[in-house]
């Protein structure tokens, strides 16, 4: 069938639904504990044509054609209806010149006539929306935090049933292992206090169709902040992680990801979060970033006795003192960009920023002169590229499309060929690469807006990823573990130096008998793999000149601000694939920027 063909038929058959919502036949549908599959049958009208593939020199019939289209029978119905070999002979005839007279005897080869159109009827199978449930808490609001309630809140449930003339029944689940049941399309469950780990909610909808939605999950944390409720202060953590979240903020997609909470109180320094760029301000000295500016003329240096820059290219100790003005300016005008971009995709802002002051120090222009090229603030190379559209489905949906048909894409990046596969690479690496030979600075800023948002579903393509290296070692979800922290920690690390790093360092944790903590993991890093151990350290160690104040119950947390080295311009690991516990089917290529 075309691709006209195709959508025509849908257009059709989305037409017939609409006309037959009232009078549709339940054919099939599951209970909440089967997979999902909400179906009926609708009978559709269309015109079946016939077509001859004959032979010019007799007119002989060698192969029968139908189609449901108007127009010719595309390539690929021929080679299905009549094979390779008549489809070749046919496309490889050459026009017969005495068909006009009709006299074809002397001609060789193939030709194609249409013979008849008949009107038709067949049923099709139509997928129906199916009913959802969604997530809110109820009784807190008003408080000083977003995670933080004055009293014990309600959770709330409710479910929408799309279908007309059709509605919710009830709304079921479980809360730590104990069944609730709610009549209608509400249900308000009381929560109670729990330990930090949280307790597990299952819960479904039941529709008067006579089916159920699917089963949906959520963790639930309640936990006593230590401050007396007296009507001003707050008194409990709330946390909730789940896809089904409709009640404000959504949870850190890094933590649904891994099933697990951050830690009580505020956040550490280079996990904050803030939501003005006077937050993330920093000044750093940045030598490689001074020099840069000084090379392209954005900083003047010409009082120095040396130009301002070493044989290297970085600043001199002249040139980063006359520099530090612009160095200040350049690694700040990011700031509202990074904190859009961590907003959108809810991860750490101050992580983003850190992220780029070790990779870059915050100077976009491509690494060419290295065995592996380079590209943007956060590095990104080909093997990074390839993580981002592996382990991040949203992004692969979005950006695939630009690039290649729509059609390939839909089979998604582990199954295209594998020339697509380095054209969408490629792609995503030039999306990042600012550098222009045209521009002032030798940079175009204005397209530094997109390629942070890149990096930043980078950043939660590699928590996928460190995450599924960790499960397919411990046989658990990361979140049981690991703490959510030491996640970051080892995503860090796998960012910069790849899953065969990561994995060979948990692997020898693990068979030592020790915990998965950072302190343990980082001493078990290969030799060529090291400098993912002094990026993690770098990236968790700086924090912004403005320290958030934290509640009185969380202890202030003590960070000793470093001057960051310059940028590692190319990691020296060779990662590899981990190997995954047989049978699973676990995405293992290389992966990092």
């Amino acid at each position: 069938m075309s691709r006209l063909a195709r959508v025509g038929f849908l257009l059709l058959a989305g037409a017939l639904l609409v006309g037959s919502l009232l009078f549709w036949q339940r054919v099939t549908y599951q209970a909440a504990d089967e997979p999902y599959n909400r179906q009926t049958e609708i009978v559709t009208a269309f015109t079946q044509y016939e077509w001859w593939l004959s032979r010019w020199s007799d007119n002989r019939l060698v192969c029968r054609i139908y189609t449901d289209h108007e127009g010719w029978p595309t390539p690929n119905e021929i080679q299905t209806y009549c094979g390779q070999t008549l489809y070749q002979q046919w496309k490889d005839t050459q026009p017969c010149a005495g068909a006009e007279e009709g006299d074809t005897a002397a001609c060789g080869g193939l030709y194609l006539h249409q013979i008849a159109a008949t009107p038709q009827e067949r049923t099709v199978l139509i997928n129906l929306p199916e009913p959802e449930v969604w997530l809110a808490l109820s009784g807190c609001e008003d408080t000083l935090r977003a995670n933080v309630c004055a009293r014990i809140p309600t959770l709330v449930l409710t479910a929408k049933e799309p279908l007309p003339n059709e509605y919710i029944t009830a709304i079921n689940g479980t809360l730590d292992g104990e069944p609730f049941s709610c009549p209608g399309d509400r249900c308000e469950i009381p929560l109670q206090a729990t330990d930090t780990r949280g307790v597990e909610v299952v819960f479904w909808a039941d529709s008067s169709y006579g089916d159920s939605s699917r089963k949906y999950d959520a963790l639930v944390r309640v936990v006593d902040t230590g401050i007396p409720a007296d009507g001003s202060a707050p008194g409990w953590y709330v946390d909730v992680l789940s896809d089904r979240w409709n009640g404000g903020e959504p949870p850190s997609s890094c933590a649904q990801a891994w099933e697990s909470f951050p830690a009580l109180g505020e956040p550490l320094p280079w996990l904050a979060n803030p939501d003005t760029p006077d937050a993330l301000v920093s000044r750093e000295p940045y030598v490689y970033l001074a020099g840069r500016l000084i090379a392209y003329g954005l900083a003047d240096a010409s009082s120095c006795p040396d130009g301002g820059l070493l044989p290297n290219g970085w600043a001199s100790a002249c040139g980063l003192e006359v520099a530090r003005g612009e160095v200040d300016a350049w690694q700040n005008q990011f700031d509202s960009q990074i904190i859009a971009a961590a907003q959108t995709y809810n991860l750490p802002a101050q992580l983003l920023k850190n992220l780029f002051a070790q990779e870059s120090q915050f100077w976009p222009g491509a690494v060419r002169d290295l065995k592996i090229q380079e590209f943007g603030m956060g590095h990104l190379t080909e093997q990074g590229a390839d993580a981002v559209l592996l382990w991040n489905p949203d992004f692969f949906a979005q950006f695939c499309p630009l690039v290649l048909d729509a059609e390939a894409c839909n089979l998604g990046y582990d199954a295209l060929p594998e020339e697509d596969k380095a054209t969408l690479r490629g792609a995503v690496t030039l999306s990042v690469n600012p550098s222009c030979e045209d521009c002032p600075s030798g940079i175009d800023l204005s397209q530094l807006d997109f390629s942070i948002e890149v990096f930043a579903q980078t950043v939660e393509a590699n928590c996928s990823q460190a995450g599924q290296v960790i499960e397919n070692i411990t046989g658990r979800v990361p979140g049981q573990a690991a703490s959510y922290e030491d996640l970051w920690r080892f995503t860090l690390a796998n960012y910069h130096a790849g899953p065969g790093c990561l994995y060979h360092a948990l692997e020898e944790t693990r068979k030592g008998g020790d915990n998965l903590t950072w302190e343990n993991v980082s001493r078990h890093f290969e030799p060529g793999c090291q400098t993912a151990v002094t990026f993690v350290e770098n990236v968790t160690s700086m924090q912004p000149i403005v320290t958030p104040t934290p509640l009185p119950t969380s202890p202030a947390a003590t960070a000793t601000p470093t001057i960051p080295p310059p940028p590692t311009l190319i990691p020296t690991s060779t990662p590899g694939a981990y190997p995954p516990p047989g049978g699973e089917a676990t995405p293992t290529q290389e992966a990092y920027p």
